[in-house]
């Protein structure tokens, strides 16, 4: 069954959250003309912002983090894109060289030893090229949600990063019901990976599917402790918004409820590997965080 049956439905309000989606995109690309960018991941929230740049002519660029370990599944969206939209999606790749170090180094499997040396791994291939990616930019549009985590659950509609630029976070409000009724509405691409229970999709090493009642990102580096399931992409871990996060879940506006639901309710297959989350506290790469540019302490120095 797909996705799209098992989680699109109309709900109240979709046709007023869809209006201030294209508005607040909308005021960003006049504000910040030529100096606005789309980070998307291609996951199903940013093909909806995409599909909405494209269908409003809004004047916004594509770009995406090319990580060199990325699902063929994934990197098919970019062409796909191009060829529906005639917008090109600009690839950040990471540096080669410290690339070919690190694995040359630590291995190709050095994600699984230590909380550094995957930390490590998604500052090379993530972190470094976000900086360039944003690099003579005022501002960058996310696909945030609110229900996707407890650390998202307070993600406000528009913040400012620790460079100084408007991060802009559309669907905010939006639901995955929400979500996946545009998609089916209006014909948008998607990953076929969503139609095998990854509701969320990073590297490929590190990403699996989700089983009957775990959370959104319960598939995302599922062998590490939850207090450690960062790499500064997107949370701020230890800002009071984030703490204010945890134990959101009772409500039902802004916090966490429906995505574990959805997905609990579905008939799902099991994980593929060890391990299922219990606290989502913790649980991101890194894109989001204060400094997330910034170098860890030791990319190097942790053990092999």
């Amino acid at each position: 069954m797909s996705a799209i049956a098992l989680y699109a439905r109309a709900t109240e309000g979709f046709d007023a959250r869809v209006a201030h989606t294209v508005e607040l995109l909308r005021r960003a690309a006049a504000e910040h003309a030529g100096r606005i960018v789309q980070a998307t991941s291609l996951g199903t929230e940013d093909m909806v912002i995409t599909h909405l740049i494209a269908r409003h002519y809004l004047g916004i660029s594509i770009a995406t983090l090319e990580t060199g370990q990325l699902h063929a599944e994934t990197l098919a969206l970019m062409p796909r894109i191009e060829q529906r939209y005639g917008m090109k999606v600009e690839a950040f790749k990471p540096a080669a060289e410290a690339a070919l170090q690190f694995v040359k180094a630590k291995g190709e499997r050095a994600m699984y030893q230590s909380i550094e040396l995957r930390k490590a791994c998604c500052h090379i291939r993530k972190l470094e090229p976000l900086s360039r990616m944003l690099a003579g930019r005022t501002a960058w549009v996310t696909g945030l949600r609110r229900e996707q985590s407890d650390t998202r659950a307070v993600v406000p509609f528009s913040e400012t990063d620790d460079k100084g630029r408007t991060k802009l976070n559309p669907l905010a409000d939006w639901s995955w019901a929400d979500v996946w009724h545009y998609i089916a509405a209006n014909d948008v691409p998607y990953n076929p990976l969503h139609d095998q229970f990854m509701p969320s999709i990073g590297c490929a090493p590190c990403t699996r599917a989700i089983a009957v009642g775990e959370p959104f990102r319960a598939g995302r580096w599922w062998w590490e402790n939850e207090d450690a399931k960062e790499c500064g992409l997107h949370v701020k871990p230890h800002s009071s918004d984030a703490q204010a996060a945890v134990g959101s879940q009772g409500e039902t506006n802004g916090g966490i409820v429906s995505a574990q639901a959805d997905f609990g309710a579905a008939e799902v297959k099991g994980a593929s590997a060890p391990g299922r989350s219990q606290d989502e506290e913790a649980k991101e790469c890194g894109l989001h965080a204060d400094g997330a540019q910034d170098a860890p302490a030791s990319v190097w120095g942790a053990p092999a």
